[in-house]
């Protein structure tokens, strides 16, 4: 398995390490219903090193990506400016979904997941080529994301001097930096917070510092339950080479105007539209007893319409949710199937839970 640089200072911290993606990651530091509270309530911090930071540079990178990313980076007019997308196939199938961020015209910054690295990097230097982008892994850097409702106060004071007044000022979904060090207003948990890119040697005394001044080390149960409740999609669970964005509840990152823009998968999404989309993404929440898991099978009455994608108890909400892929126009009520029985459940629109508060109830 794969380790990231602070892989040491999670075991001296008591995490139970646990194989994801080919790495060497925490699961949890003692309770994951604590750490999903901590960072709901306070602050907590998640290596995040496994993932994927990729720069890509050239006169011709912004058409490169126009035609790349479902989402339009034409969009990202200030330097420091994300934007959320999916990276389709010919048939429109999701191979990836990442951040990109615009830095300028001829240097853009992009964020990909750890368990599709390869394929990831093979797909981009396929295309990058005619457009002659230089394509370069940032193998470097760690990453570390600071989420929960103290997390900017608390890190912000161990960043370097120079960048604390751009990061103080950041908006949502916007970044600074300076030298290797990059910081962006985003996360993965329905909190506000910092993701930090830096050099991997500085890592393991910022994670420390983040420590001492009442940061906790979150494992990746909590960082699932988190995202969970922000409605936020897991690849490989809720979307995947074999469905589109609009089967996925990502039609929201497509972006179809202007009409002349050609981008891979366009023209399957095209046609699926014309066809009418069949498969949905909805919330559910139960609303009877047991826990919703991945791959259970949902039923409106006797027709099955579908399964859950991604499930589990909501530590926010104190019952068990999910998201599922159904058949398009399901009822707002259908039944689970939980070890042969058949449990009530309602439809509702993700997110469920965000800055701390449940968006839906029972």
């Amino acid at each position: 398995m794969k380790h990231t640089i602070l892989n040491s200072i999670h075991r001296e911290m008591g995490g139970r390490m646990v194989e994801f993606g080919g790495w060497d990651m925490p699961l949890h530091y003692g309770s994951q219903l604590e750490e999903h509270h901590q960072v709901r309530r306070d602050a907590g911090m998640f290596d995040v090193s496994h993932m994927t930071v990729v720069d890509l540079k050239g006169e011709r990178v912004k058409p490169f990506l126009r035609m790349l990313l479902a989402n339009d980076v034409d969009k990202l007019k200030v330097p420091g400016k994300a934007l959320y997308s999916c990276m389709l196939n010919e048939d429109g199938g999701v191979i990836d979904d990442l951040i990109v961020y615009y830095l300028n015209d001829e240097d853009y910054r992009m964020v990909v997941n750890a368990g599709t690295t390869d394929k990831d990097m093979a797909w981009i230097e396929k295309h990058a080529e005619a457009y002659r982008v230089n394509v370069t892994p940032r193998r470097d850097l760690a990453m570390i994301a600071v989420q929960g409702p103290q997390a900017r106060d608390k890190a912000l004071p161990l960043l370097p001097a120079n960048l604390r007044e751009f990061v103080a000022d950041l908006k949502p979904f916007q970044a600074a930096w300076d030298g290797s060090w990059f910081v962006a207003r985003t996360g993965y948990t329905g909190e506000d917070g910092l993701e930090i890119m830096l050099p991997e040697e500085q890592a393991g005394e910022l994670w420390r510092k983040l420590f001492e001044n009442g940061v906790a080390p979150i494992g990746l149960g909590a960082r699932d339950t988190l995202r969970l409740e922000a409605g936020m999609n897991l690849y490989g669970s809720d979307m995947d080479e074999s469905v589109t964005p609009l089967q996925s509840g990502l039609a929201w990152t497509i972006a179809m105007d202007p009409a002349d823009r050609g981008f891979i998968g366009r023209p399957a999404l095209e046609a699926q539209q014309r066809k009418g989309v069949e498969k949905q993404l909805v919330g559910l929440l139960l609303t009877g007893r047991g826990v919703l898991r991945n791959h259970q099978k949902l039923f409106a009455g006797d027709r099955e319409i579908g399964e859950i994608t991604s499930g589990g108890f909501a530590p926010t909400l104190q019952t068990s949710i999910a998201l599922a892929r159904v058949d398009a126009g399901a009822l707002d009520d259908i039944d689970v199937e939980i070890r042969g029985k058949r449990v009530p459940a309602k439809v509702v629109k993700p997110p469920f839970a965000r800055h701390g508060k449940p968006l839906v109830s029972v």
